[in-house]
């Protein structure tokens, strides 16, 4: 979301916002369309998801191409209340096609309701074809895949502005203890060294349950990592609430993020806009697909208005693993243009157009680097691709959907309401 956990914003279902689009047919045998012959067909494909503008504007016109070669229309609608809504309309009798499921957890929720659908044996093969193995690991469920990846991130950035750096007169820290070097010169120079913001609508708490994630996987490791998301390692055991205690004094104090209460109650889109251009605040921890917040006509880059570098780890033992995230098209139909579809948005023909528009990376490997103008983008997806390296998903996405839930709103109380994090953790072991 994005996660698109990012793409998560609003509280009501009173205001619900709905993006509603469906795509017809112009002609099925126009210019330009070979790499689309073998998914011909008919009908109309419903597509649900928490994706909204300003990329689910970008996502219809691509899909607009799909329907102009293969005569398969695509109905689009993207909520803001998509974790809620999904489970009641797939409980309910009323599941659309393709849900474009950004938690694991939920994919195992949808999965033990005896709706989802297995992925087809082209999307295997894409899957096999383009992925690192461990892709295949987030949607696997009794020996069965239910999805395989749409959009990816790498959410182990750090993003800053280049112009406020060499006004400092600091350069990208290799090590924590030179980012901590750097946070020191913005706090000397008045500024709040650390941009931050969680809220989120129905999904509010999810950056802070990110920084949470990075500083288990950085102090434990990946092994004991997975441990945690699959509940054999407490919140409260002294591995996790050790990492936790790191983060409140890392983004849980005055001195580096500003009032706390107002991080609970700040946009994460806002969290580092304007605030890292204008200097109020010096870095912000933040996924790749933050790029897309940005206003119109940012440029990325060392030269540019705005950059990225690697969270660096605090730990050598462990290396340089990335935590990514992603979302994952699950079928809850098995017409045969379901499956041309989801083969579809698995495949490098729909990557490589998504890539050309920009603020969007994938693990697609059969999507070229030179898809990718920004130069940040093409740096996280070339991390995003190595097939062999360690790639970690988002825990909270991958826990039980109350477990999450809770790690949610349990992180927005220690900012809301000055919880500890013992008290934080506590709370969350209570809902697995």
């Amino acid at each position: 979301m994005l996660k698109k956990k990012g793409l998560l914003v609003g509280a009501a279902v009173a205001v619900l916002s709905l993006v509603a689009t469906t795509f017809t047919a112009t002609s099925a045998s126009a210019a330009g369309c070979d790499e689309y012959s073998k998914w011909k067909g008919t009908g109309t494909v419903k597509i649900f998801a928490g994706i909204r503008d300003p990329e689910a504007s970008v996502m219809e016109k691509i899909f607009a191409e799909f329907t102009k070669c293969t005569g398969i229309k695509i109905a689009y609608e993207g909520t803001d209340q998509f974790e809620t809504l999904l489970p009641v309309r797939v409980k309910g009798g009323n599941a659309p096609d393709l849900a474009i499921i950004p938690q694991p957890g939920l994919v195992s929720t949808m999965v033990a309701t005896g709706k989802a659908v297995p992925i087809s044996a082209a999307t295997r093969a894409n899957l096999s074809n383009y992925y690192n193995p461990a892709w295949a690991s987030f949607t696997t469920i009794n020996g069965r895949i239910y999805g395989a990846p749409f959009g990816a991130s790498s959410k182990s950035l750090v993003w800053y502005s280049p112009a406020q750096f060499k006004k400092l007169g600091v350069s990208i820290p290799d090590t924590w203890k030179e980012m901590e070097a750097v946070a020191a010169k913005f706090e000397k120079a008045g500024a709040n060294p650390w941009c931050a913001g969680i809220e989120s609508g129905a999904a509010t708490g999810w950056p802070a349950t990110d920084w949470i994630e990075q500083m288990v996987l950085r102090e434990q490791g990946p092994k004991k990592y997975n441990q945690w998301w699959q509940g054999k390692l407490k919140f409260s055991s002294p591995e996790i609430l050790g990492a936790m205690n790191k983060v409140a004094a890392w983004l849980g104090t005055k001195s580096q993020v500003g009032d706390l209460k107002s991080v609970a109650t700040r946009k994460f889109q806002d969290a580092g806009v304007p605030g890292l251009k204008n200097g109020t605040c010096g870095m912000l921890q933040q996924a790749s697909f933050y790029s897309s917040m940005f206003p119109a006509g940012t440029t990325f880059g060392p030269a540019g208005d705005a950059d990225a570098f690697y969270l660096p780890a605090t730990n050598s033992k462990f290396g340089k693993p990335i935590m990514g995230g992603g979302e994952f098209p699950v079928a809850f139909s098995k017409k045969k243009e379901v499956g041309f579809v989801q083969d579809y948005l698995s495949s490098p023909v729909y990557g490589i157009e998504r890539a050309k528009a920009g603020g969007w990376t994938s693990a697609n490997t059969g999507i070229p680097l030179s898809s990718y103008s920004d130069p940040v983008l093409k740096v996280v997806a070339a991390q995003l691709q190595n097939k062999s390296g360690a790639i970690v998903f988002d825990a909270s996405d991958l826990m039980p959907t109350a477990v999450n839930g809770a790690f949610w709103k349990e992180m927005t109380k220690f900012y809301a309401e000055g919880k500890s994090m013992k008290e934080v953790a506590s709370s969350i072991d209570a809902n697995w």
